[in-house]
């Protein structure tokens, strides 16, 4: 893994999480907040954890000691979760424009939120974070789709194909 793809994969990675906040935009409160059932209850709960974790990830890459995950209490509406996930983005992006190729294999070292430590290699942390993203975002299409909304396609070949 080098500087460039993981370039791509951050562009891909904030195109597909602006496509499905977008999708969520119209939906009612009521439905923003129903708990489907999914692991993290319904869409406020699976965006709030999705940018969590995204933020938790940045913040260990960072050296953070103890990062903590947001919880769906914390985010009071969509406008700022919005907010949230625009400044976890520029924060990113921040990180990123700083890499080299060096620094991708560089280990570092975190805790996690149970306490256990941790050391990796950037690059794998970063793919990681992306690929749970990825997951999450599938998650919240699905509950589009359950809640009679417009789906949107995330697929990482669209990107590429809008892209080059």
């Amino acid at each position: 893994m080098n500087i460039a793809d993981i370039r791509d994969l951050y562009a891909y990675d904030v195109w597909a999480t602006n496509l499905v906040v977008e999708a969520v935009t119209p939906l009612t409160e009521e439905q923003y907040r129903r708990d489907l059932g999914s692991s993290h209850g319904g869409v406020h709960g699976t965006l709030t954890h999705l940018h969590g974790a995204d933020r938790i990830w940045l913040d260990r890459m960072l050296g953070s000691a103890q990062p903590r995950i947001t919880s769906p209490e914390e985010v009071p509406d969509l406008a700022d979760m919005k907010r949230r996930i625009a400044e976890y983005q520029n924060d990113m992006n921040g990180f990123i424009v700083k890499l080299s190729d060096e620094k991708l294999q560089e280990k570092f070292s975190y805790t996690d939120i149970r306490g256990n430590p941790w050391t990796t290699v950037l690059w794998h942390a970063m793919v990681h974070k992306v690929n749970h993203a990825s997951y999450h975002r599938g998650q919240i299409i699905t509950m589009l789709r359950q809640l009679g909304a417009k789906p949107v396609t995330t697929d990482m070949i669209a990107w590429f194909r809008k892209n080059r």
